[in-house]
This record gives C-alpha cells, structure tokens and sequence, in this order.
C-alpha cells in the first residue's frame, strides 16, 4: 500500500513494520448521541422546538438511538464503553429531559456507559443545569454546537471554568471550513477553536470530527502550544476523511491526542476503524481506548 510520505521520513513509533494484531482490545467509543424513547417516538413534535435538531432529525431516515439500543449495538460490534449524550437543545427544560436520561442510563449500566452532560449556550442556567449533572456523575459536558460569535463564545468560557475546576473536558462539535455540506455542519471552524482554546488555558478540550482538520496545524508551534490541551475524536470519519488521517494525526499532532468515537447511531462503530490498523499497535490500543480513560477519567 502506498503512503504520502517514506518510511524512512517515519519517526520510530509511527513504523509499521513491526505493528501487531490488536484484536481482542478494549474498545471505547466516544462519541455516542442518545435520546430517550419517548423522544424518538415523538421527534416530529419536537422539529419547530429548535432548529438544530430539526436540521439534523427532520428527514425519518435520520437514526436515533435510546441507550438501549445502544447497548445492543455495543455488544454487536465489540464495544466496551460508550461516552453517551443528548442534545445541546436551545431550551433548558429539553437539555434536563435528555440529561436526566442519560444519568439514568449511566446509573443503570455503570462500567459500560459514561455520559456527559448537555446545555444550552447563553442560558442563565446552563451553569446549575452543568453543575447538577457534574454532581450527578457526568463525565463532562458535550457535544455542543456553538457558533462562532461573541455570545457563544462567552457562554463557552463560563462552561470552561466551571470544567476546570473538576478537571473535566468540554467536547465541541468542529467543522471543516471546506469540502462539502452536510446537516448540521455549523460554522465553529479550527480559527474558532484556536481562539476558544486560547481564551481557556488549562481546559480540556475533545474537538470533535478530528477538530476539522485542526490537527494540520499543529505543524505551528504557536498553535500546538494553544492547543496542549485539546484532543480530537474521530466521529464520522469515513463521512469526511480517506482512512490515511489515522495516519496523518499521529505523525502530526501524536496518537496520545486522538479518541475513538463513531458518532452512533449515524455510523456503526466498526465503520470508523477502518485506517486504525495502519498504526502500531501501542497507538492503537491508545487511540481505542486509553485515551479516552484518561480525559473522561471512566
């Protein structure tokens, strides 16, 4: 198989040549959406209670998943644990419906899934409503989907403090600013993700979609520097990357900055490994699972 670089160029972790089967690893997906049942039942009913979701779940085809169906997908394709979350709604009482699920989930499957909470941006209580989920064993807070303007970002840096204090990661959803358009894609590109990272020193940020090719710019010392504590996940790579960004990602920014997510239920997990395997097996392991262990802290 070719590759865009040789390997003599290849620093010694990255060469393939002496990599073994990882089969048998733990798993740990990252990047689950859930969303309780009787949501899924009704999703028609909530469509013009924000737009968001009506971008994204409008169409019947669009799949959404109660925890439940999650556990089977995870004992289906061989996942572990699965970080699980809702919907950054616009509206309080829709994010603590959802959140509230989710700690139930949580609580009935401890060891096979961890959750982070859900809330919306510019909301007076987006921060008790962040504070009563920590408390309740949330891992974190996320995805979110904020857009790149003052009023967000703002929102966005009181949340951070909040996570810094309980040493607790915020998970973004990031866009790429080229290539096609899809539902949802937003505009909270990498310049927005440096200037957020910048603005919140100490924070631990997952970006999600492999921060939309933020990682390329960690060839900038400057930029790696803003970004030494920021991580990226790799939710719906084969929608948006050649399997090789496996690749590219370790070289550039380490494969100690990369997490496993599938974004589930819009892919099966086993479909965003593909490209994994091109790695050794140290980073392997690390990308599957034990990087995830150590930001979320599951």
């Amino acid at each position: 198989m070719r590759t865009w670089w040789s390997r003599s160029s290849l620093p010694q972790w990255l060469d393939m040549s002496d990599r073994c089967d990882p089969q048998g690893a733990e798993l740990i997906d990252a990047h689950v959406h859930v969303f309780p049942p009787e949501v899924v039942r009704r999703r028609v009913e909530y469509l013009d209670r924000d737009e968001r979701f009506k971008q994204l779940y409008s169409e019947p085809a669009a799949r959404m998943a109660s925890a439940e169906q999650v556990l089977e997908h995870m004992d289906q394709g061989g996942v572990d644990l699965s970080v699980i979350f809702g919907f950054a709604f616009r509206d309080l009482g829709l994010c603590r419906e959802v959140n509230d699920y989710v700690i139930e989930a949580v609580g009935s499957h401890p060891g096979r899934l961890a959750g982070l909470a859900c809330v919306p941006l510019g909301d007076a209580g987006a921060a008790a409503e962040l504070e009563r989920c920590l408390e309740a064993g949330m891992r974190g807070c996320g995805e979110l989907a904020p857009a790149a303007d003052s009023a967000d970002m703002d929102a966005l840096r009181d949340l951070a403090c909040h996570l810094r204090e309980r040493g607790l990661p915020l998970l973004i959803h990031a866009s790429e600013p080229v290539g096609h358009t899809y539902p949802g894609k937003g505009a909270f590109t990498p310049e927005a993700c440096v200037a957020l990272a910048e603005s919140c020193p100490g924070v631990t940020m997952v970006l999600a979609h492999f921060g939309g090719g933020l990682f390329a710019y960690e060839l900038m010392p400057e930029v790696r520097q803003a970004l030494s504590t920021v991580v990226y996940d790799t939710a719906a790579m084969p929608y948006l990357y050649d399997p090789k960004v496996y690749e590219a990602v370790a070289l550039i920014a380490g494969p100690q900055k990369l997490l496993f997510g599938s974004d589930y239920p819009l892919l099966p997990s086993v479909r965003c490994l593909e490209g994994l395997d091109r790695l050794p097996a140290e980073s392997q392991e690390a990308i599957r699972s034990g990087n995830a262990r150590r930001v979320y802290g599951v």
